[in-house]
């Protein structure tokens, strides 16, 4: 499979020609591409949040961590939250996100599990359509789609270096098959990576106004009241 080195510059070159590509053709603002860009990148690095303690995985969590900790605050603040606060939760995302995190997915995750999958992408690239406030659907769709598109060359690049070619001769290594993936080996992992995958979709879905949730019943009027009676010498009505 690909290494770090590999993936960061990959998904870096792609994140240049797509934040490039969004300011200068689509419409889009030089700041929204540069963003886009970024997320291209570090989307580039998402499915190694699973890999075995070392400084390269440190690294990647510690800009998860600043990343997630700017949405929460900037969430905060079109909330309307006082400034203190918002910063406030920017420091308890980014704790949560570098130790909470790193900590659980250190124990239970399991390295070319479901992060190396298409459902973890399109969880990657929902979680960032929700988590970015614009008025702009389209512009909540470009940052979505630049951590999938980086994410995507994750999983591509693994593929391709599983592939090992000598002379004419190619062979595919045992790694063949799990970046680009459906379905893991673990049951367990499966159901809770469909199970997010499938809140996730609905809940995206409701926000960008394609699914319309039930509505409450309209309270019912009180039987009670007292009601008007007609006249009982008006048997017509005036035209």
């Amino acid at each position: 499979m690909a290494g770090y080195t590999e993936h960061i510059s990959v998904s870096g070159f792609l994140g240049i020609g797509y934040g490039t590509i969004a300011s200068l053709f689509m419409g889009f603002t030089p700041t929204q591409g540069i963003l886009a860009g970024v997320l291209t990148w570090v989307g580039g690095m998402l499915p190694d949040l699973d890999s075995e303690t070392g400084r390269p995985i440190k690294e990647l969590f510690s800009l998860t961590a600043a990343v997630a900790s700017f949405v929460a605050m900037r969430c905060m603040i079109h909330k309307g939250a006082d400034p203190d606060n918002a910063i406030l939760m920017a420091v308890v995302t980014y704790a949560a996100v570098r130790y909470g995190a790193a900590s659980i997915l250190s124990k239970f995750a399991v390295h070319r599990g479901m992060f190396h999958s298409i459902p973890a992408l399109i969880i990657a690239g929902e979680t960032v359509f929700l988590a970015y406030f614009s008025d702009s659907y389209t512009v909540k769709f470009l940052m979505a789609g630049g951590i999938s598109l980086g994410f995507l060359s994750h999983l591509v690049l693994d593929e391709v270096y599983s592939v090992e070619r000598k002379g004419v001769t190619i062979r595919l290594k045992k790694s063949s098959g799990s970046a680009l993936k459906w379905f893991g080996k673990g049951l367990f992992g499966n159901a809770v990576a469909y199970a997010i995958l499938l809140t996730m979709t609905y809940i995206s879905l409701v926000d960008s106004g394609v699914l319309i949730p039930p509505q409450q019943t309209a309270p019912i009027e009180n039987i009670d009241a007292p009601v008007k009676q007609a006249s009982p010498f008006r048997t017509t009505e005036r035209l």
